[in-house]
């Protein structure tokens, strides 16, 4: 498949990830359970979080169309499936279930896994390695933001 296809297909599918995310939180940022919790000081204001996002997939599906181009396993594709259903399935768990363990725990596997995609691809994808760094960051900033709220409510 042409590399323009492929970004089509990731974009498609990632940005779907966070469509499903938004559908199964509930209105869980805007809802009183969120609103009463003891959040970290480091917490961001809210539109940096659609912000995030939106960079995160896009850089995603970049590094996503490179790495399927180069190297097309089925365990990338497991890799890759298993990240969209750690990521769509936190935002059900913290936000719409309030399962803040279970939610933490889901997002430190999620942070494993995508640095399991940073670190054995990198020497495959040397350069473009740079495109998943936004991820693994915003995921360990995320993690550390869901271990806050996990230990002081």
């Amino acid at each position: 498949m042409k590399k323009t296809l492929w970004l089509i297909v990731f974009l498609v599918i990632n940005f779907g990830a966070l469509g499903i995310g938004v559908l199964l939180m509930n209105n869980g940022p805007g809802s009183s359970w969120y609103a009463a919790l003891n959040k970290a000081p480091w917490t961001p204001p809210g539109w940096f979080f659609g912000v995030a996002w939106t960079t995160i997939m896009i850089c995603f599906s970049i590094y996503m169309t490179y790495l399927i181009q180069a190297k097309s396993t089925s365990l990338i594709w497991l890799l890759f499936f298993a990240q969209f259903i750690l990521n769509t399935s936190w935002n059900y768990i913290f936000f719409n279930q309030h399962m803040v363990l279970l939610g933490l725990l889901l997002i430190v596997l999620l942070t494993v896994l995508v640095g399991y995609f940073l670190v054995n691809f990198r020497n495959l994808m040397k350069q473009k390695t740079w495109l998943i760094t936004p991820y693994f960051i915003w995921l360990i900033v995320a993690s550390s933001l869901n271990a806050y709220v996990y230990f002081n409510n």
